[in-house]
């Protein structure tokens, strides 16, 4: 069993940035895929960024390429996203997903695929 927080969120102004941080406890991260997925009101959850167990391959939602980072810390058993230069089409509630891979170099980018989730953080970009 993996518990997931989501902390970070907050109101930030457009073209602003934010880091998220989600703390994982009950099992060491290493062989745990991990994503941040968004929903925005009235939309369906989406894909936002995914990263291996290994921390070392990474994918991205095009909507946010270029604008958010993925890391993660396994000693920390943490996972982060840097997001950077927001708009306010990036208003959503931010959540952290885990999923147990047999192998480290797996990413998971579809939503439904995730088995652990956290209670979402709120981001809000507004003038």
């Amino acid at each position: 069993q993996v518990q997931l927080g989501e902390s970070g969120g907050g109101l930030v102004q457009p073209g602003g940035s934010l880091r998220l941080s989600c703390a994982a406890s009950g099992r060491t991260l290493s062989h745990y895929a991990m994503g941040w997925l968004r929903q925005a009101p009235e939309k369906e959850r989406e894909f936002v960024a995914a990263i291996t167990g290994s921390g070392d391959i990474t994918d991205y939602a095009d909507s946010i390429k270029g604008r958010f980072t993925i890391s993660r810390d396994n000693a920390k058993n943490t996972l982060y996203l840097q997001m950077n230069d927001l708009n306010p089409e990036d208003t959503a509630i931010y959540f952290c997903a885990a999923k147990f891979t047999s192998s480290t170099r797996v990413r998971v980018t579809d939503p439904s695929a995730y088995t652990y989730w956290g209670q979402g953080t709120r981001v809000t970009v507004s003038s």
